[in-house]
């Protein structure tokens, strides 16, 4: 779930984040803030990162990595959150700017990401200290 989130947000900046109030000349993710692309290229980071984990970790998982994830997924989930209630980008050229279809994309990838990590997060495979009994060894 984390992975096609990621995907999905990874998508968003090709998408129109914005749209002046003339409409004549929406902006993508890329033109509107050099975050949405730097985001949506560090989740892809991280989603190696995991993959790289799932075959390397103990037990299949670095906790730490996906608790990572997860934070950096909920961080993207409330820059689009924010952006899709106030976007930003139009100050300096005076626009008075709408939130457009890319921004509800990331969103939902944004979730989906965050969603997926909390999953993976929660699984007992990443833990050093394990809690299950059927787990221990003594």
């Amino acid at each position: 779930m984390a992975a096609a989130g990621i995907v999905v947000f990874n998508i968003s900046p090709l998408l129109n984040w914005v749209n002046p109030d003339e409409g004549a000349d929406p902006r993508t993710g890329y033109e509107t803030d050099s975050l949405v692309p730097f985001i949506a290229y560090l989740g892809i980071g991280l989603l190696v990162a995991l993959f790289y984990a799932r075959k390397r970790a103990r037990r299949g998982q670095h906790r730490g990595l996906t608790l990572v994830s997860m934070a950096v997924g909920i961080a993207a989930a409330i820059q689009c959150l924010a952006f899709g209630l106030n976007p930003m980008g139009g100050l300096e050229r005076g626009d008075n700017l709408a939130a457009d279809l890319g921004v509800w994309v990331g969103f939902i990838g944004a979730a989906l990401w965050a969603i997926g990590s909390f999953l993976l997060a929660k699984e007992i495979e990443g833990d050093d200290d394990e809690r299950d009994e059927a787990h221990r060894t003594r």
